[in-house]
């Protein structure tokens, strides 16, 4: 499914990053067309802020390459292109003591609006994602994920709580899913034996686990299916996807804003369920029995506490 660089989004229109835009378009490029993104992926601040004259002597390549790039990638020109990286770079270039800095100023210089503000990036940036989100990479991975022997889940630093957020729902539907991070765990013995029957979900955005990025190689050198959920086309996990969705995270906020990410998350989890038929209903039905038998959820039946003091 392809996109156009500029979409529609109830009346406005939203420039999706360059690391979207050619994350969905990237294989069609002819060999001298990737090697002009490589280049602009590698050198994003270079490209935004020197010549294109220079760019291409540096790059070794045409300045006629680099503009069939950015038309092949769906912008109008080569300043389209130049436009978008400046905006990028502006919104995703500083480290979280320069971002929290920033927000402390705001709040000094007497805007009080954070709250709104915040809620605001993230509607769009959920808006950006339905945008974007190519539908046959999702579809793919839904069938991989119904049909894997079996699914690891990791996550390191921050995106570790969303990880185990999407292995605890898929355990209510299969019992294949694990994380493979969890505390305790060897990540090296639960990779033992993958292969083309299994799937390794990775979470992960700067600065990246260094776990994460080597687990995805195993992975991929395994024969393992492998999706790569991140924020940016710089990713070094994605060279080992079979699968990759970049989320939009932008804010106002010292630290990447995951609320995308968690409804891809849940994204991911309804369509698994909509397609598991019978056997998830009944794992559901039997998990939920097993909760009330283990008391691990309240319920106004059973449970009581009383009002009266030394009762």
């Amino acid at each position: 499914m392809k996109h156009s660089p500029d979409v529609c989004i109830r009346g406005a229109f939203v420039r999706p990053r360059f690391e979207q835009q050619l994350s969905g378009k990237y294989t069609s490029l002819s060999i001298k067309l990737k090697e002009a993104a490589d280049f602009v992926v590698a050198n994003q601040i270079d490209v935004a802020t020197r010549s294109l004259r220079s760019i291409s002597k540096e790059a070794k390549l045409s300045p006629a390459t680099f503009s069939r790039m950015s038309n092949a990638l769906g912008y109008s020109s080569y300043e389209d292109l130049r436009d978008v990286l400046r905006v990028g770079i502006e919104q995703r270039s500083n480290s979280f003591s320069h971002r929290i800095e920033a927000l402390q100023q705001r709040h000094n210089d007497g805007d009080q609006n954070f709250l709104d503000q915040h809620i605001l990036d993230c509607s769009t940036n959920l808006q950006e994602l339905g945008a974007t989100i190519d539908s046959d990479t999702l579809n793919t991975s839904i069938e991989h994920l119904h049909e894997a022997r079996r699914v690891m889940v990791l996550g390191g630093l921050g995106s570790t709580g969303v990880a185990e957020y999407l292995a605890y729902m898929a355990s209510f539907i299969a019992d294949n899913w694990s994380m493979a991070n969890r505390m305790g765990a060897s990540l090296a013995s639960g990779m033992v034996g993958m292969s083309a029957l299994d799937v390794l979900i990775i979470v992960t955005k700067p600065p990246f686990a260094k776990n994460s990025i080597a687990a995805a190689q195993e992975a991929y050198l395994a024969g393992a299916f492998v999706i790569v959920i991140t924020d940016t086309h710089t990713c070094p996990a994605l060279v080992h996807a079979s699968a990759q969705f970049i989320v939009p995270t932008n804010s106002q906020h010292f630290f990447s804003s995951y609320a995308s990410t968690l409804v891809l998350c849940e994204i991911l989890i309804g369509m698994l369920a909509a397609r598991a038929g019978s056997p998830a209903r009944a794992r559901i039905a039997d998990v939920e029995d097993r909760n009330r038998r283990l008391s691990e959820i309240w319920d106004d039946k059973h449970d009581n506490i009383s009002s009266t003091q030394g009762e």
